[in-house]
């Protein structure tokens, strides 16, 4: 059999594997991926809707924080699920038909079909239900979420050498992600941050992602500190580095 066919076929073997076993012993199943952030982006627009009396783009708390929230999500689902690909395969990576590379392709390709319904049910559902009028910029939106589950694979290449190279490193992952909410501009976008934290936090590529996207669903919002180069290299970087070492070291890490 072709090199090509057997991947595809361990590719697609792994997904529907992952398929079954995350969501489908579940009640709800794949609801739940849609109900969990909705719910988020509910309490975020409640509490903000008693500070303020307009959020600060737009006329909806809802879509302000759900422009925000999705981005950071599919970043953070997709930079740990691949980085857990190894030990969720692990007993599979002992079958010559199956390597490393399908385990975190299956993984990434799942859960990147995953978030961009989620994304998509969410904010026409936000759109529907309040009524929101608006010319959407497409390609900025489309490329907002593209770079956002790059950078979350990139990251995850990553953090796949990590999370089994040093087991402690996934409780760092959890503390270095706990405040990129705040940090990211899903709760106060760039231009509304106070200039010392402007000045700092333009170094955190999500935050490029959130404006990005926002500049897609808000057409008199031009932000003008984005930068899809400085993004590219934290995408390509981690990745280079990640694939690097799960390659040299995928058998020590997968008999751990």
């Amino acid at each position: 059999m072709p090199v090509e066919s057997r991947t595809i076929r361990s590719i697609m073997a792994l997904t529907l594997r992952e398929m079954t076993t995350r969501f489908g012993r579940k009640p709800g199943g794949y609801v739940w991926a849609v109900l969990q952030p909705l719910f988020t982006i509910v309490v975020l627009a409640f509490a903000w809707s008693l500070l303020m009396k307009t959020p600060s783009l737009g006329t909806s708390f809802l879509l302000y924080k759900a422009t925000g929230l999705l981005i950071l999500r599919a970043f953070r689902e997709i930079g740990s699920v691949v980085g857990k690909g190894l030990s969720y395969s692990k007993a599979l990576l002992f079958y010559p038909g199956v390597t490393w590379t399908d385990a975190l392709l299956s993984r990434f390709f799942l859960n990147t079909v995953l978030m961009i319904a989620v994304i998509g049910i969410i904010l026409s559902g936000i759109m529907i239900y309040e009524g929101i009028r608006t010319v959407l910029d497409w390609p900025k939106v489309a490329l907002a979420v593209a770079l956002a589950l790059a950078l979350g694979f990139g990251i995850g290449a990553l953090n796949c050498f990590l999370f089994e190279r040093v087991p402690v490193y996934q409780n760092v992952w959890s503390i270095l992600t706990a405040p990129l909410m705040i940090i990211s501009g899903v709760i106060v976008h760039y231009e509304a941050m106070p200039e010392i934290a402007q000045r700092y936090l333009w170094y955190n590529p999500l935050l490029h992602l959130t404006g990005l996207m926002r500049d897609g669903f808000y057409p008199l919002y031009r932000p003008e500190y984005i930068s899809i180069p400085y993004v590219m290299v934290w995408i390509l970087i981690p990745m280079f580095l990640g694939l690097l070492l799960v390659r040299k070291h995928n058998k020590d890490l997968i008999n751990r």
